[in-house]
C-alpha cells in the first residue's frame, strides 16, 4: 500500500494489506520493487469515444479465442507473438506497423549473440562475470559487427517480410536487439514464426500510413485509406516505470526517482538492480531498489545470494519479515502557515485545531475535512510561541515573541481586548485554568504571571525561577500551578496565595510539563531528549524515564485518560508512548527533515497534531499507532526467538569445527592464508628496480634501469614487462604497447624450446604483460582492443580466485582511468558482493581509493557539492583502515606499481581535497569543520608537513567566512551569518572583524548577551577606536543594560574627541551630549506635569509621590535609562520621541467613585505603603484601584479622597479649579460603582447611587477613556472594549439616565456655550456638601473662582451664574422657575429649578417670516424698526456689579394688577397682568403683590420686561463659519422689498441698505412673537427686583404693527 520513510534506525516503512484487508507494516533497510515495466500505454488517437468496438492494450491479452470471429487490428512497436496467437485460432487479424522493427531469427542470431552462454562455454557464473564485465558502450560496438553477419544470415527471412512492405531496420545504432531493448525496452522481435505467417499472408499488413483517427467501425488513415474492426489491440509499449513507484512512496519523494531501463550517458542501465535514488550518501532513496529484467541480469546482479551465503540470504529474510512493521502516515497534511508551526491545540469538539506560527498567525482546521476554517488570526507582532482554549472553546490565547498575549474570540476572531502586557520577554507557554477564569502565562523574562481571563488583570506573579520559563500547566482541580524552565527545575504553585510548594531538579532544562488526569504524576519533557515521570506530592521521579528520541523535546501532550503520552522533538519525529511502561509505542512519527516542535492529542484520544519546522500540520491516528505497536510486539518476539536458535547454531559449529568466531579474526587469518599461498611475486614477477622507484616516485630511473638491463639479456621476459608497466607510468603508451607485445609474442612464437615454453606457461611468466598490454592500450583509447587483451589474460589465472578477483579489480581500476568511472565503480561492488570467500579487503581498498579519484575529478571539474559527498564517504573508510594500518598490506603494492596510488599520503590527501571541496563549494562551515577535525586527528609532524598548506586554507576559509557572512546578513539571514562568523572565529580568533559583524547579527537576532561579548572581544583585541565602542553600546541598550549603556556611549564620545584624527573627530558632531538630552528630558516632564493633578500614588511601589518624587521615580527608571541611552545616538535632539515618552510614563488613572464612610485621606497614607495597609473597609477599594492602574500598565493613579491635603485651602482650590483638567488629560478614568452587582444586566447603572452625585458630571464628562467597573471590580456589563465610552449600550444607557445627550457624552467641550443645558444636567444632582454643587460645575464652565467652604450654597451658585452672565452675556441663565435667589432676584435659590426643559417657543418658518416682513409696508414701521434697531444695537450686554444684575431689556409698563380669588392663596398668587403693547397675562408668584387698575393706580411700578438678546438682531454669527453675510443672497434681500412694493423712486438702492432695512424689519417680526418675560418691581432706591413665579411666563406684543409700544428700551439694575 504503501513505502514511507522509517523509525527507529530503519530507512523505510512498508505498509501491506492482506487478503483479509488488515494492514500490516514492516520496518526493514532495503525494499526491492519488483513491479515490471510500468502501466499499459495507449496513445490517444481522435475519435476513440466514437468507436463502437473494443480498444485494448497488449498487456491485456488472455486468450486469442476470446475474439473469436471477430476482425483485429493490432498495432505497436512489435506486435508479432499476438498477431501469431490470433492467427493460430482462425482469428482474422491485421498488424498495422507504426514504424520500423529490428527482426532477428532466434535460430541464426542467438548462437552469435549469446557465445559465452552457448554449448560449450564457461560455467555459468563464471559467464556472466565476464559477460558483465564489458561496459554496454563496448558491447554496443561487438553488436554492431555481430548484427550485419546476423542480417546476412536471414537475409531470405528478412526479404520476404520486405515484399509484403513490413520496415525493418538493424536496431538503435546498428546494434541489434540488445541495445534496442536496454535503450526502451520494445521495437524488435526475435522470429519465431510470426514473420513466416506475415510474409505467407496469415497476418495481415497495413505499414503504408499513420493512423489518421477512429471511426465508429474502425480506423482512418492519414493517406485516407480505412480498416474495419471490431477489437483494436494496441502493442505500444509502457508508460515510465516510475509511476508504479510513485504510487507508493510519498509525493515528496517523487522527483527523487532516477528513470527506470534506459542507458545513462555512461552507457549503464538506469536503476536496474541498483537503488533509484543513486548512491550517494544524502541521497534520499538509500535502500529503495528496482529489480527488473530477464533471468540472465537475476542470475548476475543476485549472484551475492547463491551458493552458500546463507549470511546474506537470512539477512534479506530478516529484512522481509521486518516489513511487516508499518510506518504510520498521517490522515492529513496541512499547509497554510507561512513559517514554523510552534504550538497547538485541540478544541473539545474535537473536530478542529488551532495552531500558531513563526509566521506570527494562528490558524484554525478542521480535521475531519482537512481544511482552514478559521483565520489567519493576526495581532501579533513576532512568531507566535503558545496557543491555548478555553474549556468552554470559546476562546483561544496566544503568547509570542513579542511579549504579549492575546485572548481571542473564536467566533468574531477578534481581540476579546487589547493584548496583555506584564512580561519582558517572549512568552513561551499559555494555560487555562479548568473552569476558564484564570489564565497562566510562562516567559523568557524568568516570570510565570497568573492572570484574570474575564478582564485580563494580573492576579498574581510568581518569581523564584532563574532562566526562562517553557512551560506552564494548571493542576486539574485548578488549585496547583507547575512550571517549567531551562533552570533545570519544576515549580508548583499554590494557585490562591502564589505560595511555592514543591521544587523537582531536572538533569537538564525543562521544556514542556503536563499533569496526569488524576493529579497524582508531572509529567516532564527535557533537553536531554528525555521524558520524566514525578510524584505530585513529593517531587520523587516514578521509574525509568521514556528515552529514544535523539535531541531535545519540545512538547508534551497527554492522553485525557492518562494511558499514554506524545512528544515532539528536534529529532524530526513525534512519538507516543505507555504512561505505566514508559515504553515507546508503535513507531516514530517522522517529518522528514524538519523539526517537530508540537503536539497535542484530542480529548477522545483518537487524533494527534504534529506541527514543524517547514510549516505543515500533520495530523496522525492514535488507533493505527498502537495496533502497530501491538504487531511490533510479537514479531520481536518472533524474531528473538530466531536469534536465539540462530546464535545456539553458530556456538554448535563453531565448537566442533575450531571456525573463529570474531569477524576481524576470521577475515585476519584468511588473508593470512591468502598471503601464504600468493605472495605478490608468485603473481606478478615485480622487478625491484620498479617496486623501488614506485615507492619513490621516480619511474623514469627505473626506466633506464630496465633498460640496461634489456641490453644485457633481451629474453627476459620479465624485464620487457616490467619497463612496460614503468614506461605507461610515464605515459610513453606506444613503447609501453611494444615492450608487452614482445613479452606476449616470445611466449607463442618462440618454437625453439618447446621445454621453455611449456615452463613459462606453467609458471604464468606473460600475465603482467598481458596487464600492461592493455594499460597501454587503454592509454591509445584502444579500450575495447584492451577489454580482448584482458580477457586473455584471465586464460594465465589457472581459476584461481584471488589472481581473478585480482585481476578484476585491475580490470575496473583501468576502465576508470579510461573516464568509464561508473562502469568501473559497478564492477568493483559487484565483485565484492559476488565474493565466495569473506576477504573484501582488496574490494574495499579499490571502491575507497576510485571513490577518492572521482571526488578529485568532480573537483577539478568544478562539481565541488559532488566532490565533499564523495569524499565524506572516503574519510570514514581511511579512518578505518588506516586504524587497522591495513593500507601497509603489500598485495596493495601492485596498485602503486601499476597506477602509481600514493597510500601513504592518501589520509591526508583526502581530508586535504576535502577541505578545498567544501570551500570551493561555498560551504564554509562544513570546511571550517573539516580542518578542524583534519588538525585534531594529526601528531606534529603531520602538522608541520602541512604548515603551509593549512596556513594559506586558514585564511582563505576566514575570508571567505567574513563574505559569506555579510551576504547572509545582508539577505536578512542572520542565522547563517552567525554561524559563518563562527566558523572563522574558529579558524582565527584574534579577528576583530569577524567578533565584530558577529556582534552586529547578533543584535539583528536580538541575542544581546551574545553580541555584548562579541562586542567587549573587540574593544579587548582593538580598544582605541571608538567603532567598537558603539558596537557595545548598541548591544548593551538592545540588552536593556542601559547604564553600562550609557557609560560605553560616553566613552565613545571620548574616543572622538581625543582622536588626533580631525576627520574622524568631526563625527563627534554627529551625536548629541548627555548633558543635552537630560536637559531635554527635563523639560518635557515639567511641560506635561503643568496639568498633571500635584500628588499621586505610585501603583507599583503603593507610595504617594509629590511631583519631585514623580520625576524622580521616572529618573531612577528603566524607562528614563532606556530614553537617555536612545536619544543620544542621533545629531539632533529628537523632542518628538522625548515628549511621547515623558507623556507616557507620566499617564495616570483617575478613579471616580461614590465617597463611603471612612474613605482613606491623605494623613491615613502619606509615607506609607498602600498595598500594606489592612484590607479593609474602602481601603480594599483603594487597593484594589491601584493594581487594576497598574496591571493597565499604569505608573500613577489618583483618587480624591487621599491625594488632595483638604487642611491646605490653596492646594484645595488650585485641585478643584484644576479637577476637570486632570480627568481631561488622565489617560484613562475608572469609574467604581460599588453598589452595581457582579454580572449585572443593563439598566443597573441608570440605578446606581453614583449617577446622582454632583461631582461625578464632570468625571465623566472629562474623561476621553472610561472604564466602568462593577462591585467586585469586573467591568460593567462584562464590556472588554478599551473605552466605554465606544460602547453604544452604556452610552444610551448613560444618555437615559443622566438626560445628557451620547455626542455631548463622548466629546464633551468645556466652556459657557449653552449654559442653560448643562445647569439642568447637574439640576438633579445632590453633593454632601452644599458648596459643592457649585464647585463641581467650575470645570463644565471654563470657570476659575474662589473655593470658599462655609459661604451658603445660595452664594457659590450665585456666584457661579454672576460669572457665566459676566463673562458670556448669555442671559439663558434666567430662565428658570421657582424661588428667587439672596444672592439676585435674578438667579435661582436652588440649582433644582432647572430641572424643568430650558423655555423654548416656537419659531418661525421662513416663509412665515417673508410673509409677515411683506406685510410691515407702512413706512412709518420703516422708520420706528430703524430706530429701534438702532436702540438695541446700542445696548450693552448684561453684567453683574455687587451682585447688582445691570439687565438690558425691552420694558413693557404693567398697567394693571388683579390677583384672581379661588387659589391656594397660602402658598401662591394669581395674578392677571395688563401691559402696554402685550396681550393679557397671568402670573402665578408666592410673593403677594399691590393691586391696581388704571382705576386704582399705585405708586409702584411694575414692568414686563423682554431681557435683551443681541441674537435677535440677526447677526451673523462671527465664531461660526456656517453663519456668514454670505449666507443671505442679494436677490432674496430685494425679493422683500419688491414684494412690500417699497422703492424710492427710479433712484437704485444700494444693496447694503436693502440687507440692513430687512434685518431691521426682520427684528420687528421676531420682537412680535412670544418670549419669555420678567415681572419686575421697583424699589425704593429706584432698582428692580425680579419677582419669582413658579412657571415661565411667556408674554407678546398685541399688535406688530405698533412698534411704538416697543420703544420703551432701557438697562434695568436688579437687585
Amino acid at each position: 500500500m504503501s513505502v514511507t520513510p522509517g523509525t527507529k534506525g530503519k530507512k523505510w516503512t512498508v505498509t501491506v494489506q492482506r487478503a483479509d484487508r488488515k494492514e500490516r507494516a514492516f520496518e526493514v533497510n532495503h525494499v526491492v520493487f519488483a513491479l515490471g515495466s510500468g502501466m499499459g500505454q495507449i496513445p490517444d488517437i481522435p475519435g476513440q469515444d466514437d468507436f463502437k468496438g473494443q480498444i485494448l492494450h497488449s498487456s491485456k491479452h488472455n486468450l486469442a479465442t476470446d475474439h473469436s470471429g471477430k476482425r483485429l487490428l493490432l498495432s505497436g512497436l512489435a506486435p508479432h507473438d499476438i498477431c501469431a496467437d490470433y492467427a493460430d485460432n482462425g482469428v482474422d487479424v491485421t498488424m498495422v506497423q507504426r514504424s520500423p522493427s529490428y527482426v532477428m531469427s532466434t535460430k541464426e542470431g542467438m548462437p552469435r549473440f549469446m557465445t559465452i552462454f552457448w554449448e560449450g562455454g564457461p560455467p555459468t557464473d563464471v559467464a556472466h562475470r565476464v559477460n558483465a564485465s564489458y561496459p554496454n558502450s563496448l558491447l554496443k560496438l561487438m553488436h554492431q559487427r555481430v548484427t550485419k553477419d546476423i542480417a546476412e544470415a536471414d537475409k531470405e527471412l528478412l526479404d520476404g517480410l520486405r515484399k509484403r512492405g513490413f520496415k525493418t531496420n538493424l536496431g538503435d545504432d546498428d546494434a541489434g536487439f540488445l541495445i534496442t531493448a536496454l535503450n526502451g525496452g520494445g521495437g524488435y522481435y526475435l522470429d519465431v514464426g510470426a514473420s513466416k505467417m506475415i510474409i505467407d499472408g496469415k497476418i495481415k499488413l497495413k505499414s503504408d500510413g499513420p493512423i489518421s483517427r477512429f471511426t465508429q467501425t474502425g480506423l482512418l488513415f492519414e493517406d485516407c485509406s480505412t480498416l474495419e474492426a471490431d477489437v483494436v489491440v494496441f502493442a505500444t509499449g509502457y508508460a515510465d516505470a516510475r509511476h508504479s513507484y510513485r504510487a507508493l512512496l510519498p509525493e515528496s519523494l517523487h522527483d527523487k526517482l532516477y528513470p527506470i531501463w534506459g542507458l545513462d550517458k555512461e552507457g549503464e542501465l538506469n536503476s536496474i538492480w541498483r537503488e533509484v535514488g543513486g548512491r550517494s550518501k544524502d541521497a534520499e532513496l538509500n535502500g529503495i531498489w528496482c529489480m527488473m529484467g530477464d533471468l540472465a541480469l537475476c542470475q548476475r546482479d543476485m549472484s551475492g545470494l547463491s551458493g552458500s551465503d546463507t549470511a546474506a540470504r537470512n539477512a534479506l529474510s530478516g529484512q522481509i519479515a521486518q516489513t511487516m512493521l508499518g510506518q504510520p502516515t498521517p490522515t492529513h497534511i496541512m499547509r497554510g502557515h507561512t513559517g514554523a508551526v510552534w504550538a497547538s491545540a485541540f478544541f473539545k469538539d474535537r473536530r478542529r485545531v488551532v495552531t500558531g506560527s513563526r509566521d506570527h498567525t494562528l490558524r484554525i482546521w478542521d480535521v475531519d475535512k482537512g481544511t482552514l476554517v478559521g483565520g489567519p488570526f493576526e495581532g501579533h507582532e513576532n512568531c507566535v510561541r503558545s496557543v491555548a482554549i478555553s474549556p468552554d472553546d470559546k476562546r483561544i490565547a496566544s503568547g509570542g515573541d513579542d511579549q504579549t498575549i492575546i485572548i481571542w474570540d473564536v467566533e468574531t476572531k477578534q481581540k476579546v481586548f487589547s493584548p496583555l502586557v506584564k512580561h519582558t520577554g517572549r512568552v513561551r507557554s499559555v494555560c487555562f485554568s479548568p473552569n476558564g477564569k484564570r489564565l497562566a502565562s510562562g516567559s523568557n523574562d524568568f516570570k510565570v504571571v497568573i492572570w484574570d481571563a474575564e478582564t485580563g488583570a494580573v492576579l498574581s506573579t510568581l518569581d523564584g525561577h532563574s532562566y526562562d520559563v517553557y512551560s506552564v500547566t494548571f493542576s486539574p482541580d485548578g488549585l496547583k500551578l507547575a512550571s517549567g524552565s531551562l533552570d533545570r527545575t519544576i515549580r508548583v504553585w499554590r494557585t490562591d496565595n502564589a505560595e511555592l510548594i514543591l521544587q523537582i531538579a531536572h538533569q537538564d532544562g525543562v521544556r514542556s510539563v503536563v499533569w496526569s488526569p488524576d493529579g497524582q504524576q508531572l509529567v516532564s519533557a527535557s533537553n536531554d531528549a528525555t521524558v520524566n515521570f514525578w510524584d505530585s506530592s513529593n517531587g520523587h521521579r516514578i521509574d525509568q524515564p521514556c528515552t529514544g528520541h535523539t535531541d531535545t523535546i519540545y512538547s508534551l501532550a497527554i492522553s485525557s485518560d492518562g494511558t499514554f503520552i506524545a512528544t515532539a522533538s528536534a529529532d524530526n519525529t513525534a512519538r507516543l508512548w505507555n504512561t505505566k511502561s514508559h515504553q515507546q509505542l508503535g513507531q516514530s512519527l517522522k517529518h522528514r527533515t524538519a523539526r517537530v516542535y508540537c503536539v497535542a492529542i484530542s480529548h477522545d484520544g483518537a487524533l494527534l497534531v504534529s506541527g514543524d519546522y517547514n510549516a505543515k500540520v500533520r495530523f496522525w491516528s492514535v488507533k493505527t499507532i498502537l495496533e502497530q505497536s501491538k504487531a511490533q510486539e510479537r514479531i520481536g518476539m518472533v524474531e528473538e526467538a530466531r536469534r536465539l536458535l540462530s546464535r545456539s547454531d553458530t556456538q554448535m559449529r563453531c565448537h566442533n569445527d575450531d571456525e573463529p568466531t570474531g569477524v576481524i579474526d576470521s577475515i585476519n587469518n584468511q588473508s593470512s592464508d591468502s598471503n601464504d599461498k600468493h605472495s605478490l611475486s608468485d603473481i606478478f614477477p615485480i622487478n625491484i628496480t620498479v617496486l623501488n622507484a614506485s615507492i619513490t616516485s621516480d619511474p623514469h630511473t627505473a626506466e633506464e634501469i630496465l633498460t640496461q638491463a634489456i641490453n644485457v639479456d633481451g629474453k627476459n621476459y620479465d624485464l620487457y614487462a616490467n619497463r612496460s608497466v614503468v614506461r605507461a607510468r610515464n605515459s610513453e603508451w606506444d613503447n609501453a604497447l611494444q615492450d608487452a607485445v614482445k613479452v606476449r609474442c616470445s611466449v607463442y612464437h618462440d618454437d625453439v624450446d618447446d621445454g621453455f615454453i611449456a615452463q613459462s606457461i606453467a609458471i604464468q611468466p606473460s600475465l603482467l604483460g598481458y596487464i600492461s598490454k592493455a594499460i597501454a592500450l587503454c592509454g591509445n583509447d584502444q579500450l575495447w582492443d584492451a577489454m580482448e587483451v584482458f580477457d586473455m589474460a584471465f586464460l594465465f589465472s589457472n581459476r584461481d580466485q584471488v589472481t581473478v578477483d585480482l585481476l578484476l579489480l585491475i580490470k575496473a581500476v583501468v576502465l576508470f582511468n579510461a573516464s568509464r568511472h561508473d562502469e568501473a565503480m559497478r564492477r568493483v561492488q559487484d565483485l565484492a558482493v559476488t565474493y565466495r570467500h569473506s576477504d573484501t579487503f582488496l574490494c574495499s581498498v579499490v571502491n575507497m581509493y576510485l571513490h577518492v579519484q572521482l571526488a578529485i575529478v568532480a573537483f577539478e571539474d568544478g562539481r565541488y557539492s559532488e566532490a565533499t559527498d564523495q569524499l565524506d564517504d572516503s574519510v570514514s573508510s581511511i579512518t578505518d583502515l588506516f586504524s587497522r594500518r591495513t593500507l601497509l598490506e603489500p598485495r596493495l603494492m601492485i596498485f602503486t606499481v601499476l597506477f602509481g596510488w600514493d597510500f601513504d599520503s592518501l589520509w591526508q590527501t583526502i581530508h586535504q581535497k576535502r577541505c578545498d571541496a567544501f570551500l570551493r563549494a561555498g560551504r564554509v562551515v562544513e570546511a571550517v569543520e573539516s580542518i578542524q577535525h583534519m588538525m585534531s586527528m594529526i601528531d606534529d609532524a603531520a602538522k608541520e608537513c602541512c604548515l603551509e598548506w593549512s596556513t594559506a586554507f586558514k585564511k582563505d576559509c576566514t575570508t571567505h567566512c567574513i563574505l559569506k557572512g555579510d551576504e547572509a546578513a545582508a539577505a536578512s539571514n542572520y542565522d547563517m551569518a552567525i554561524e559563518l562568523y563562527s566558523a572563522g572565529i574558529k579558524l582565527d580568533s584574534s579577528c576583530a572583524t569577524l567578533y565584530a559583524q558577529r556582534s552586529r547579527a547578533n543584535l539583528r537576532r536580538n541575542l544581546f548577551t551574545e553580541a555584548i561579548r562579541d562586542a567587549e572581544m573587540v574593544i579587548e583585541l582593538n580598544p582605541l577606536s571608538h567603532v567598537w565602542y558603539e558596537l557595545n553600546y548598541a548591544a548593551l541598550h538592545g540588552a536593556k543594560r542601559y547604564d553600562d549603556a550609557i557609560n560605553a556611549f560616553k566613552i565613545m564620545l571620548s574616543k572622538l574627541e581625543d582622536t588626533p584624527d580631525a576627520q574622524i573627530r568631526e563625527l563627534r558632531q554627529q551625536y548629541v551630549s548627555p548633558f543635552e538630552v537630560e536637559d531635554s528630558i527635563q523639560k518635557a516632564i515639567h511641560a506635561h506635569l503643568e496639568n498633571a493633578p500635584l500628588r499621586l500614588l505610585n501603583t507599583f511601589t503603593g507610595c504617594l509621590c509629590d511631583r519631585q518624587a514623580q520625576i524622580n521615580t521616572f529618573k531612577a527608571s528603566t524607562e528614563y535609562k532606556e530614553l537617555l541611552s536612545s536619544s543620544m545616538k542621533y545629531p539632533r535632539l529628537q523632542i518628538e520621541p522625548i515628549k511621547e515618552a515623558a507623556i507616557k510614563y507620566f499617564r495616570w488613572v483617575m478613579l471616580s467613585h461614590r465617597w463611603e464612610n471612612k474613605e482613606p485621606l491623605l494623613h491615613d497614607i502619606q509615607d506609607k505603603v498602600v498595598y500594606d495597609l489592612g484590607p479593609v473597609g474602602t481601603v480594599v477599594k483603594l487597593q484594589t484601584f491601584c493594581r487594576v492602574a497598574r496591571d493597565a500598565g499604569y505608573h500613577w493613579a489618583w483618587s480624591d479622597t487621599c491625594c488632595i491635603d483638604q487642611n491646605s485651602n490653596v492646594e484645595l482650590q488650585r485641585s478643584v479649579n484644576s479637577m476637570f483638567v486632570w480627568y481631561r488629560q488622565s489617560a484613562l478614568t475608572i469609574v467604581y460603582l460599588s453598589d452595581v452587582p457582579p454580572s449585572a444586566k443593563s439598566g443597573a447603572l441608570a440605578k446606581c447611587v453614583w449617577i446622582t452625585r454632583g461631582w461625578t458630571v464632570q468625571e465623566f464628562l472629562a474623561p476621553t477613556v472610561v472604564l466602568f467597573y462593577q462591585a467586585d471590580w469586573t467591568l460593567y456589563l462584562n464590556d472588554h472594549s478599551p473605552n466605554h465610552k465606544e460602547s453604544g449600550t452604556i452610552m444610551q444607557e448613560l444618555e437615559y439616565s443622566t438626560g445628557i445627550d451620547t455626542r455631548a457624552l463622548i466629546a464633551f467641550h468645556p466652556g459657557m456655550s449653552g449654559a442653560r443645558e448643562k445647569l439642568q444636567w447637574a439640576s438633579t444632582r445632590a453633593t454632601t456638601l452644599q458648596e459643592d454643587i457649585a464647585y463641581s460645575l467650575f470645570g463644565i464652565f471654563g470657570i476659575h473662582l474662589p473655593v470658599i467652604y462655609g459661604e451658603s450654597k445660595q452664594n457659590a451658585l450665585g456666584r457661579l451664574l454672576q460669572e457665566i452672565v459676566a463673562q458670556s452675556g448669555d442671559i439663558s441663565a434666567l430662565d428658570w422657575a421657582g424661588k428667587s435667589s439672596e444672592f439676585n432676584s435674578c438667579l435661582p435659590a436652588d440649582i433644582t429649578s432647572y430641572k424643568p426643559p430650558p423655555c423654548t417657543l416656537p419659531c418661525l418658518t421662513e416663509d412665515q417670516m417673508q410673509m409677515l416682513v411683506s406685510s410691515l409696508r407702512n413706512s412709518a414701521v420703516v422708520e420706528f424698526a430703524s430706530t429701534l434697531y438702532t436702540r438695541l444695537d446700542n445696548l450693552t450686554a448684561p453684567r453683574f456689579a455687587n451682585r447688582r444684575l445691570h439687565l438690558p431689556c425691552i420694558a413693557f409698563p404693567v398697567t394693571e394688577l388683579r390677583r384672581r380669588r379661588g387659589q391656594d392663596e397660602e402658598k401662591c398668587f394669581t395674578y392677571d397682568v395688563k401691559a402696554d403693547g402685550l396681550d393679557d397675562l397671568l402670573v402665578t408668584t408666592e410673593d403677594k403683590l399691590v393691586q391696581f387698575s388704571p382705576a386704582r393706580p399705585t405708586q409702584q411700578t411694575f414692568l414686563l420686561v423682554r431681557p435683551w438678546n443681541r441674537y435677535d438682531l440677526g447677526l451673523p454669527d462671527f465664531a461660526d463659519d456656517a453663519r456668514s453675510v454670505g449666507d443671505w443672497s442679494e436677490s432674496e434681500s430685494l425679493s422683500y422689498y419688491s414684494f412690500g412694493g417699497y422703492s424710492d423712486g427710479d433712484r437704485p438702492v444700494r444693496s447694503d441698505d436693502i440687507e440692513s432695512h430687512l434685518r431691521e424689519l426682520r427684528l420687528i417680526v421676531r420682537l412680535g412673537q412670544p418670549f419669555g418675560a420678567l415681572l419686575l418691581a421697583q424699589q425704593r432706591g429706584g432698582e428692580y427686583k425680579r419677582i419669582a413665579s413658579n412657571r415661565n411666563i411667556i408674554a407678546q406684543v398685541r399688535d406688530l404693527a405698533v412698534v411704538h409700544n416697543m420703544m420703551d428700551v432701557r438697562t434695568l439694575e436688579i437687585l
